[in-house]
């Protein structure tokens, strides 16, 4: 199987280098381009598309959110985590905009930097940042799926399953969402299967701890 290539876009040089190494060292990843400016990150994302990319959101040259827009208005689907220093209630929704798989706060020691570069890499998501929830998402609209993060190769979740993992993460039982939703119990059961399947998380805490971090339901 062919190693899988990693782009660094990070502004701090010593932290840049340090990273390079303890990825290599550690994830078996091969590092093959970084970059301290987010605009040269993007255009060499570009034209040699990367599998992963971990990118800095404070870039001189452009945002790294703007980074990371560039390359999905392209089409492209690395995988890509976020590091920053820099957290709000905000982080979580605009994330989930652009389809990131995952966000680590610079402050964290370096185990659980690699733990989510390992965990996005093989198709994960990992959320490693205390954020204040947002005020709750809208519903979406009928027919239109919220652009929530899903495990590699997995179907977006459907506006349904948007619905049940919300009141899940509430506190309701499958009971009490079928009656909610005007459901059958298997219904919801069935949906709710496909959410753990999607997300890739096992239990009704981390699906809470989800929905939280996406903004669907309050901390």
């Amino acid at each position: 199987m062919p190693t899988k290539t990693v782009v660094l876009i990070e502004d701090e040089t010593i932290v840049r280098q340090m990273l390079r190494l303890a990825v290599e060292k550690s994830t078996g990843l091969k590092v093959v381009a970084e970059f301290g400016d987010g605009r040269e990150g993007l255009e060499y994302c570009l034209k040699q598309p990367p599998d992963m990319v971990i990118c800095d959101l404070s870039l001189p040259g452009m945002h790294g959110f703007d980074v990371i827009r560039g390359i999905r208005e392209k089409q492209q689907e690395p995988r890509i985590l976020i590091l920053t220093s820099r957290i709000d209630a905000n982080l979580p929704v605009q994330s989930a905009a652009l389809g990131v798989q995952g966000y680590v706060d610079k402050t964290k020691p370096l185990p659980v930097l690699l733990e989510a570069v390992k965990e996005v890499a093989g198709g994960g998501i990992y959320f490693a940042a205390k954020v204040n929830a947002p005020e709750p998402l809208k519903q979406p609209e009928q027919g239109i799926a919220l652009h929530l993060p899903v495990i590699a190769g997995a179907d977006p979740l459907s506006p349904r399953e948007i619905e049940v993992a919300k009141l899940v993460a509430e506190g309701f039982a499958s009971k009490g969402i079928a009656d909610k939703l005007v459901l059958s119990v298997r219904t919801v059961e069935k949906h709710r299967a496909n959410i753990m399947d999607k997300t890739g998380v096992r239990d009704v805490a981390s699906l809470t701890r989800y929905c939280i971090h996406y903004g669907l339901v309050h901390a």
